[in-house]
């Protein structure tokens, strides 16, 4: 008897360890009532105030789905073209179920099928596209399907010396708008003794000046989506190149390169110290400013254009994605529709400064600079979303330096990068 007892016994202890295992398991809320949770695993490579941006976020999602369990993994380095380990999850089957991700590479992985269409999605729950900016969505979708939800951008803009702009006679409410009003006010306002450089007005290839800065400001286009081709050198593109090798020329690229090469950064950067009067730079800058020059008396502009109107900017950030192969793909997009939405990008953008995809949570900026980035987003471009734009950003970089340095005509170093790209992106 005792013995059929003891056998009894154990088997009811075996049965109630299976029972507390169903019930619990690995996703267990923790919270006593026994329910089960629904783990998200979540890669960023983010850190400081972006980092608690995402956590804020997090909990707030918590809070309203607390079924759902969101696990936030740092990964160094992380978007950017840094995104290895992520691709080797994706190769080896065990991708995370979420990702923040650089909008500007959504074309290349989802050219080769490494992230999970979110078109779909999106209508079942009618997201409305009208929501974000125009060009944020763009950056997110490849071939008409979208692969991404955007998160927070940015822009470019003209960065302007108030106190120098008085000292040589400039009205620094009346900041130049043409492309010659920009060549007069840096001619004004630069210092040169021999080949050295006291202050030096302008520099149009320093900090933001990429060729898809002034090749949109000068009214060119890079990418013909009918026809999917690169066009590099559109003559309005190979007209802003022509003008930088020209300015290259008019100051000696040699000089210059002195100057820029022992430039610092932070609180030496050249333009809060003084040495740089006028520089194209993204909202960022305005962070720095508050940080190491809080008194500093400077204004931001649109970038000027040859006819001093028609003032445009271009645009980059990140997104939330679904790697391809993700396990919980219903609770990823509860997640990541969230953190994209308005509450999400409400609580990243107050926590970072960063500026929203979401043109209503921009109506609440308070800071004049930060209020002028915002409105410049109606009229910005995106980089080509194409499976080669990673190779087209590194060509138009490369054809940049090639031309200031005097290494070819800018239309024959243009036309040489539309061919290259063309070649790759038709394989």
């Amino acid at each position: 008897m005792n013995k059929y007892l003891m056998v009894s016994f154990a088997s009811l202890i075996a049965l109630s360890a299976v029972l507390i295992g169903c019930s619990s398991g690995s996703g267990d809320s923790g919270n006593g009532t026994g329910a089960r949770k629904t783990k998200v695993t979540f890669w960023h490579g983010n850190t400081d105030t972006e980092k608690e941006a995402l956590e804020k976020i997090v909990k707030a999602f918590h809070e309203q789905n607390p079924d759902i369990q969101v696990d936030m993994t740092y990964i160094a380095r992380q978007g950017e073209g840094q995104n290895e380990k992520l691709l080797a999850a994706i190769a080896g089957g065990n991708p995370p179920d979420a990702a923040y991700f650089d909008r500007f590479e959504i074309g290349s992985w989802a050219a080769r099928g490494s992230l999970t269409d979110l078109t779909d999605k999106v209508k079942a729950d009618q997201i409305n596209a009208t929501d974000y900016y125009e060009f944020a969505m763009a950056e997110a979708t490849y071939k008409g399907k979208l692969y991404g939800l955007p998160n927070d951008t940015d822009a470019r803009l003209l960065y302007y010396n108030k106190d120098q702009f008085k000292e040589v006679g400039l009205d620094p409410e009346h900041p130049p708008k043409t492309i010659a009003e920009l060549e007069a006010a840096a001619e004004k306002l630069t210092k040169k003794t021999g080949k050295r450089f006291e202050r030096i007005g302008f520099i149009p290839w320093y900090d933001q000046g990429w060729i898809y800065t002034w090749g949109w400001a000068f009214g060119g286009d890079f990418y013909d989506k009918t026809a999917d081709k690169v066009t590099a050198d559109h003559p309005n593109v190979v007209k802003a190149l022509e003008w930088m090798r020209d300015y290259a020329k008019k100051y000696n690229i040699e000089d210059v390169a002195a100057f820029t090469d022992s430039a610092g950064s932070g609180a030496d950067n050249p333009f809060l110290t003084g040495q740089l009067s006028m520089t194209v730079s993204g909202p960022w800058r305005i962070a720095g400013i508050k940080k190491y020059k809080p008194d500093f008396n400077y204004g931001v502009t649109p970038i000027p254009t040859p006819t001093g109107d028609k003032f445009t900017s271009w645009s980059g950030g990140f997104s939330y994605i679904i790697p391809k192969g993700a396990k919980n793909v219903d609770a990823a997009w509860k997640f990541i529709k969230f953190a994209a939405g308005k509450d999400g990008q409400k609580i990243f953008s107050e926590t970072t400064g960063n500026l929203a995809t979401i043109q209503s949570v921009n109506e609440g900026i308070k800071d004049p600079a930060t209020k002028k980035f915002a409105e410049i987003l109606p009229q910005s471009h995106n980089r080509p979303v194409i499976s080669a734009g990673s190779l087209l950003w590194n060509e138009l970089s490369r054809a940049r330096d090639s031309a200031i340095h005097d290494k070819g005509t800018p239309k024959d170093i243009l036309q040489e990068v539309s061919q290259k790209v063309n070649s790759e992106l038709h394989k």
